[in-house]
């Protein structure tokens, strides 16, 4: 495989600093010569959980999502606070967005959402062994939590009910290891 020659910043400004992303514009030069802009989202990383418990089934949450104006269904996850371990993030996130705690975690998966304009990575971590927990969804979330059999996961996605993209690599990342495990 031929790897790519990187690109050299010229200059860097920022253009937006929000509560949870920061936008700027570099200038770059390519490989070439040529001189172009690139437009950059910073994020703090997140984290993504497969919560299934010991009926094999796994805990989505249904909420408004403003950027698309349609409601989703997705795994429960959430954005990581400064110098906030992924692990620690997604016991947070699974408590505040579902009620749940869990005894047993394992990181399954990690990758960038869409790396041709943010450097947003998503740790996937699987929860089990799941019982109660201290937690209520942020001021500025709407939040309904449903259990879905993991068999029913698949046909889901085809269908276009679970659109969301960490949600289906999640999903999927989990399920080829259930049957790379089970012999499936």
């Amino acid at each position: 495989m031929n790897e790519a020659i990187p690109e050299k910043v010229i200059s860097s400004r920022e253009i937006y600093r929000g509560r949870i992303v920061t936008l700027r514009v570099d200038e770059i030069r390519l490989p070439s010569g040529r001189t172009t802009t690139r437009e950059i989202v910073e994020h703090p990383g997140a984290v993504v959980i497969v919560a299934v418990d010991s009926r094999d089934r796994v805990i989505l949450v249904r909420q408004y999502r403003a950027a698309i104006a349609q409601t989703t269904l997705e795994l429960p996850a959430g954005t990581r606070e400064p110098n906030e371990a992924a692990e620690r993030c997604a016991q947070r996130e699974l408590a505040e967005e579902t009620g749940l705690s869990a005894q047993t975690w394992h990181p399954l998966v990690g990758f960038y959402s869409t790396p041709g304009f943010t450097n947003e990575h998503l740790s996937v971590f699987v929860a089990t062994d799941l019982g109660p927990a201290e937690g209520h969804p942020e001021e500025d979330e709407s939040i309904q939590h449903e259990w879905v059999d993991l068999t029913a996961v698949p046909g889901m996605i085809s269908k276009g009910e679970i659109c969301d993209a960490k949600t289906i690599a999640g999903l999927l990342c989990y399920l080829q290891g259930i049957r790379a495990t089970r012999g499936v």
